[in-house]
């Protein structure tokens, strides 16, 4: 078979698993069975290649079976965190001398090994974070595509240094060359794959990282240490320390040698990040960058000209797939009066029709995250039941794992609590609209900006929805989640973070810096 040059222009999305074909689902089961006979893991900091086993550790816990642990995680210290920064910022001195076509190459035999081993990762992400066959796949897939279009990404960024506009007498040249050591926090909704785009980008522009892997699932970051290991990545360039934020996280964000920070997780997080990276501290040369993506209170608006049976359904797969726990979901809706009634009967009983369970078993909806994120989206339920109807769910499913079942409320008010506030479950609201316009302005109606959907099949308002919905991704007609690597890039508005536009060939700019030289002639 003809090997494909790795390009820019040859970048194609890394196709799914088809879980149509039963050896496929025998095959993801076989490695689940694998991955449980193993378990619990010990999880250790790696530190300049250097393994380090701590006496305390992070319990990682499989959400649907809650007495069962998946893994120990060594917990960093302060003096670890130092220790990870030194050996970062002295390795950064060698790291940045090398070409993008060399680091490029560690991110390709990195996916190259993943594309080997997808069950594997997919089994990981079903244990330790209570995804179903085709969102832990589907994580994988996107993964893969990350190493691939980051790497593709920095040999063109390379080779785009290009001549700017030169006076008579002397050329002018401009580059991008890497900013330092980077502090990498990933979340634990997509613990592989923005994992990997977080630490993929900042490592092939130059950069040196220490990451800190989100503490309810750090086993599958570990894998992903792993493999770029084994993929022959240099010691030092990417530093795995696990550890609580209130011990190292702060530490190492406000340290002056702390170049960059690139975070994903919830609003309130990322401000408190925002605030740290702001102060200058003593013997820091530099303003330091932020790239966050801090979440969302994402909306569809539905008009009485939409397909209401496409409707209903892009309203289940953005609401309820991985149990809302998606930046992206689609925990509000609006509807136009004069179809209010029906779109609401349609997207009832499709999720009547939803199987709760494990992700062994391929549910639809699977356990939330933990004992606090169960709590906290059943504090909400009972703050909707007096905001709004209750008209499915509510309730929670087997007590040995951290069930919910799929809850839908009716009749909710824009300023309402449930149609303000991320919820980060299970749970859609739903408000009525006068008109396709009011309902634009209600979807309006929140602090953040993330994700956006709007249904109609008139094109004069779809031409207006794009300029007046204010949101980083908007999608017409479609679900609005599963943003593809290189196809829709991703970021949001407001306090849904920096509008960093992952998987964008310009995101890599900002893990570097231009530089412009003159020669006189």
């Amino acid at each position: 078979m003809k090997t494909i040059e790795r390009t820019f222009e040859t970048f194609v999305n890394e196709p799914n698993t088809d879980f149509e074909k039963g050896s496929e689902v025998k095959a993801l089961q076989r490695a689940i069975a694998k991955i449980k006979k193993d378990l619990p893991q010990q999880y250790p900091l790696v530190i300049g290649g250097e393994r380090i086993y701590t006496d305390e550790k992070i319990h990682s816990i499989n959400p649907a079976k809650k007495d069962k642990v998946v893994g120990y995680a060594s917990k960093a210290n302060k003096d670890h965190a130092e220790k990870a920064l030194q050996v970062a910022t002295e390795t950064f001195k060698s790291w940045k001398q090398t070409t993008a076509e060399e680091r490029a190459e560690y991110l390709f035999k990195a996916a190259d090994i993943m594309r080997e081993r997808r069950h594997e990762f997919s089994a990981t992400l079903i244990l330790e974070a209570g995804k179903n066959y085709e969102e832990a796949d589907a994580e994988v897939s996107e993964a893969i595509d990350f190493l691939e279009f980051y790497g593709r990404s920095a040999i063109k960024l390379e080779s785009d240094n290009h001549d700017v506009k030169s006076i008579e007498g002397e050329r002018n040249r401009l580059k991008y060359v890497p900013l330092g050591v980077g502090f990498i926090i990933p979340p634990w909704n997509f613990p592989l794959a923005i994992c990997i785009g977080l630490t993929a980008s900042a490592v092939v522009t130059g950069n040196t990282t220490l990451l800190k892997p989100a503490s309810l699932t750090p086993g599958i970051a570990y894998k992903f240490f792993e493999i770029i290991e084994e993929a022959g990545l240099p010691d030092g360039v990417i530093n795995f320390v696990t550890g609580d934020s209130s011990e190292i996280g702060d530490y190492l964000t406000g340290h002056p040698k702390t170049r960059f920070v690139s975070f994903t997780g919830s609003k309130d997080v990322g401000l408190h990040i925002n605030e740290i990276v702001g102060r200058t501290a003593e013997g820091q040369i530099w303003i330091k960058r932020l790239n966050a993506e801090m979440g969302g209170k994402d909306g569809i608006v539905i008009d009485e000209t939409a397909d209401l049976e496409a409707a209903a359904q892009a309203i289940i797969d953005s609401g309820f797939t991985f149990q809302g726990q998606k930046c992206s979901a689609g925990s509000r809706v609006v509807v136009v009066e004069s179809v209010y009634d029906e779109l609401i009967e349609k997207v009832v009983d499709r999720a009547k029709q939803i199987t709760v369970g494990n992700g062994e078993e391929n549910n639809f909806v699977g356990p939330v995250i933990d004992q606090k994120a169960y709590n906290k989206i059943l504090e909400y339920i009972e703050i909707g039941k007096k905001e709004a109807k209750l008209v499915l769910g509510g309730n929670t499913g087997d007590d040995e794992g951290y069930y919910i079942e799929p809850t839908i409320f009716i009749d909710a008010e824009k300023d309402d609590v449930i149609m303000q506030e991320e919820i980060f479950g299970p749970v859609i609201a739903i408000a009525k609209a006068k008109d396709w316009e009011e309902a634009i302005d209600i979807y309006n109606s929140t602090d953040y900006g993330l994700t956006g959907g709007f249904f109609s099949s008139e094109q004069s308002r779809i031409d207006q929805a794009v300029n007046k919905m204010h949101c980083g991704n908007l999608y017409i007609n479609r679900n609005i989640t599963g943003a593809l690597v290189g196809v829709h890039p991703f970021g949001g508005f407001n306090l849904s973070g920096t509008d960093s536009k992952a998987g964008s060939y310009d995101y890599l700019k900002l893990f570097s810096q231009g530089k412009l030289y003159t020669q006189k002639l």
